[in-house]
């Protein structure tokens, strides 16, 4: 009875029973053409199941009427688009015999079920029905005051289930094909993909933008020397509007998806990074060897990613402190270090942060590998990109 109760009070319920009698419309019409063949209608659907677009029309009506919450759901219910292949035609068709049949004895309960509770009201009244009379003559006036509510109870009941059924053969029939599910789950796992690269080129560019303004502060509060936080300003300055231009970009990204975004920086830019980390103190060794503007895009861009990343976590954790940087192209591979020495008490713990897991990732997208960790007494940040497979 609680469950009775509870599926009376849901909206879907009643809007499961507007999808059951829409096709009541075109059972009316016939009847009125020719009420001695009841199931012509059978055969008329058969060009309409057969159409690609049906299978678009049926499944947006089943989306809004028969599951409205599963709108809100990770993967659609219903397939919303044409029929591509001709068993996606067939289902549709069967589908549409299955509704037809339903909503005829939807109808019959939905006409009579309302019928034989007015009859058993205006029984009970003391009235007498002449006509289609469902309550048998002399039927007890207190007898049809207590079964005038079963009826509707029992109209309820049958609405529930038909609706039940019907919502879980609109799946089955109506349900994405494994084309579409596999469409879905590419079109799902590049939005992943986006969305962690998106946060990776955040955490990168804007920690590194703040961690170079932060050594820049520090240092100029320190120095005392006007000449020197002039330059100090300069730098955060740059450094502050290249961060605003990454930001941008990547906000661009996530307000227009469909848009291809623009140019990551490369390899090609590297100097830029650099020179950053100079302007902050830190004494840069950089030997870029071989043809960096002609890398394959993929392994240009990860490369600077985790260049950046690596001089950033030097700012970080180790202050302006020397650092060598080689950058080459080795036979089928691009090899990227970047090694430095170590404070009296270094904050970088090997294998932790999510600035060093991310580096590990991006090679290993690309097919290859990032190392980081303690060498020779001071910390070393080696990749190596394969070149081949990207080609």
């Amino acid at each position: 009875m609680y469950q009775l109760l509870r599926a009376a009070r849901r909206p879907v319920t009643y809007s499961r029973w507007v999808h059951l009698c829409v096709p009541m419309l075109m059972l009316a019409v016939w009847m009125f053409i020719e009420p001695a063949a009841p199931w012509m209608p059978l055969l008329l659907v058969v060009p309409l199941g057969l159409l690609p677009w049906m299978r678009l029309a049926e499944g947006l009506q089943a989306q809004f009427l028969l599951a409205p919450h599963d709108r809100e759901a990770e993967g659609p219910s219903f397939s919303t688009v044409s029929s591509k292949q001709w068993s996606d035609r067939w289902r549709t068709l069967l589908w549409l015999e299955i509704r037809l049949v339903l909503s005829f004895g939807t109808m019959i309960c939905s006409v009579w079920l309302p019928v034989l509770t007015v009859q058993l009201v205006t029984t009970a009244l003391g009235n007498t029905v002449t006509q289609d009379n469902l309550v048998p003559a002399g039927f007890p006036a207190w007898l049809a005051w207590t079964l005038a509510p079963v009826p509707l109870v029992l109209l309820l009941v049958i609405v529930i289930l038909l609706g039940r059924m019907v919502t879980a053969i609109a799946r089955r029939l109506l349900g994405p094909s494994a084309a579409e599910r596999l469409t879905a789950l590419e079109v799902r796992t590049e939005q992943l993909l986006e969305r962690t690269r998106i946060a990776r080129e955040l955490h990168d560019s804007i920690g590194h933008a703040l961690t170079v303004a932060v050594v820049q502060a520090g240092a100029a509060r320190a120095a005392g020397d006007p000449e020197f936080t002039d330059r100090a300003l300069a730098a955060i300055e740059e450094t502050g509007r290249a961060a605003l231009e990454e930001l941008d970009r990547v906000l661009l990204v996530l307000r227009e998806s469909a848009q291809r975004p623009s140019q990551r920086p490369t390899l090609a830019e590297a100097d830029r990074l650099l020179e950053s980390a100079r302007a902050s103190g830190a004494a840069v060794d950089a030997q870029l060897t071989g043809p960096l503007e002609q890398l394959p895009g993929p392994v240009s861009q990860e490369g600077y990613r985790i260049l950046q990343e690596a001089l950033t976590n030097v700012l970080r954790h180790c202050g302006p402190v020397p650092v060598r940087v080689r950058i080459g192209m080795v036979a089928d591979r691009l090899d990227l270090e970047v090694t430095n020495p170590l404070p009296d008490r270094p904050t970088v713990m090997a294998g932790s942060g999510s600035g060093l897991r991310g580096m590990r990732e991006r090679a290993a997208l690309l097919g290859g590998e990032a190392e980081t960790g303690l060498h020779k007494g001071g910390w070393r940040v080696r990749a190596r990109l394969p070149l081949e497979r990207i080609r």
